[in-house]
């Protein structure tokens, strides 16, 4: 059984009320990302509610929302100008299939690898993407299509609200947490606006500034299912193909970092791997109703945790909300002044942006500072995906070149005369010159060994360098041989067929013995 109405420290009204909340956050973003994706409003609409609803109740991370996203609508737009919005759909669904399948075998965990400087940089990065396209809310297009500041009086009016709505989310807490501040605000702030009359953008006015139609609405019907109208062959699939592989990676990464930043907000440990299953199956059925799919929003998932929704009924909450307002509360979502929303989102920047890595960055290695900085630089500029790539890349050629440097060894002769060489530390790619700069071929004695109690042989670039050294003691006519090798690392050694044979003779090609009963 899902664990759909409650999750621990989640309550029924805290997640209702958090969930309603979300559902007015997400009209505008939904709607925005379906023209970055050039396709209709509808299509954005439906796949916040499509994706909210489906990882809400089979996802691996109660309490996170998912729906259309800006990282997802900017690969998307190349297919649809291409090949058309239903080759969008066929992208879709494979990409789903992708996703499922990553679940199916377990490569959730892999998101462990992302060191904490790459999840500080993709935070902090991503507090800035969403505080830059907040400041789209008060540009409107001229005549000629070009966006532009508002004119004063109406740039000082939103500012005004802007900043209402702030301190309503910051001080209403003070005074009681019955109903999230931000559902207050947004309240509050609309009463305002519409008894005064004051002339504001609205969601409305956003709607058909976006696209140049003034019938422009987002009401609209159920989704229907439909097959992708595209012809099944090869051809298509290798149009499609390419793109769904980027839209799932893009997809799981994004969602899989903020299924861990919500995991640290909440003290609890979400399940990864039915995050991925649960992420692939809200893209297959997106696909199948006329919706662009999407993934994990960590701007309306900080909304939700910080208004208090903990459980799956906060997300299904947002998600049947959604639905309602476009088909029968159109006419209240179109009335909410922009400056409402983008108060909230402001709220959610400030909480998301991790402060303290200011302090931090004077305290810790300068490696990971600059990894926090390349990280948040690389999502602003780019994609998140692509910065997670990039930190996780850097961070592992960081460790690599610091612990090539710990390769030591340590020298005697025994009492047959024997040269014993005790390797300390790891054999791999990054300290294979280093430990062929150790040993002295030429002026070392016949009969050498190499005791690897305190190292282990890791990589391929290990065997090679053990192969080289090999030649080099055979070039000068001596013996090498090897001893306290661990068990994994002889499993490793005799896998190298033809390379370097483990055994307790003397090898016949590269004169290298496994000493390993020798002690």
């Amino acid at each position: 059984m899902f664990d759909i109405i409650r999750h621990k420290t989640a309550s029924h009204r805290a997640d209702i009320l958090s969930g309603l909340t979300v559902a007015l956050a997400l009209v505008p973003e939904a709607v925005a990302f379906a023209f970055v994706a050039g396709v209709e409003p509808m299509v954005g609409l439906y796949a916040a509610f499509i994706m909210g609803l489906v990882t809400a109740v089979i996802g691996g991370r109660p309490g996170m929302i998912s729906g259309a996203t800006g990282a997802m609508a900017v690969v998307m737009v190349a297919l649809v100008a291409e090949h058309g919005v239903q080759y969008l759909f066929a992208a879709v669904v494979l990409a789903g299939v992708i996703q499922v399948t990553a679940g199916a075998c377990r490569l959730g965990k892999f998101i462990r690898i992302v060191p904490y400087p790459v999840m500080i940089g993709f935070v902090n990065g991503l507090a800035i993407v969403i505080f830059l396209a907040q400041l789209g809310q008060f540009k409107i297009p001229d005549v000629n299509g070009n966006l532009q500041w508002l004119p004063a009086s109406q740039m000082t009016t939103m500012l005004a609200l802007v900043v209402l709505t702030m301190a309503i989310i910051h001080f209403l807490p003070k005074l009681t947490t019955a109903v999230p501040s931000s559902l207050v605000a947004i309240l509050a702030v609309t009463a305002i606006v519409v008894g005064l009359d004051i002339d504001t953008r609205t969601v409305l006015n956003f709607l058909r500034g976006m696209s140049g139609d003034e019938q422009a609405t987002i009401a609209g019907s159920i989704p229907s299912f439909a097959i992708p109208a595209v012809p099944f062959t090869l051809e298509t699939l290798q149009i499609i193909l390419p793109y769904s592989f980027i839209l799932a990676a893009i997809g799981l990464i994004e969602s899989l970092l903020t299924l861990t930043v919500v995991d640290e907000m909440t003290g609890t440990r979400g399940r990864s791997n039915k995050e991925c299953v649960g992420q692939g199956a809200g893209n297959i059925i997106s696909g199948f109703f006329g919706a662009m799919g999407g993934c994990a929003m960590i701007g309306q998932s900080m909304i939700n945790i910080n208004s208090g929704g903990r459980g799956r009924l906060s997300g299904i909450t947002a998600a049947l909300a959604l639905l309602t307002f476009i088909l029968f509360g159109a006419a209240f979502i179109e009335i909410i002044p922009l400056a409402a929303l983008v108060g909230v989102m402001f709220m959610v920047v400030l909480g998301t942006f991790e402060w303290a890595s200011f302090k931090m960055m004077r305290k810790v290695p300068r490696c990971d500072a600059f990894v926090i900085v390349l990280v948040t630089v690389v999502t602003v500029f780019t994609d998140l995906a692509f910065a997670v790539f990039v930190g996780v890349i850097v961070s592992a050629l960081v460790f690599a070149w610091q612990h090539a440097k710990h390769i030591a060894v340590k020298t005697h002769i025994n009492s047959q005369g024997w040269k014993i060489y005790e390797l300390q530390g790891p054999l791999f790619f990054g300290s294979t010159a280093n430990f062929l700069e150790l040993f002295d071929a030429q002026n070392d004695p016949q009969e050498v060994i190499v005791d690897f109690g305190h190292s282990r042989v890791a990589d391929h670039s290990a065997l090679e360098a053990i192969d080289t050294l090999a030649e080099r003691y055979t070039a000068v006519g001596k013996r090498l041989h090897l001893r306290h090798l661990s068990a994994d690392c002889a499993k490793v050694l005799k896998k190298a067929a033809g390379l370097v044979e483990v055994n307790l003779l003397e090898d016949p090609s590269y004169r290298v013995a496994d000493d390993k009963l020798d002690s």
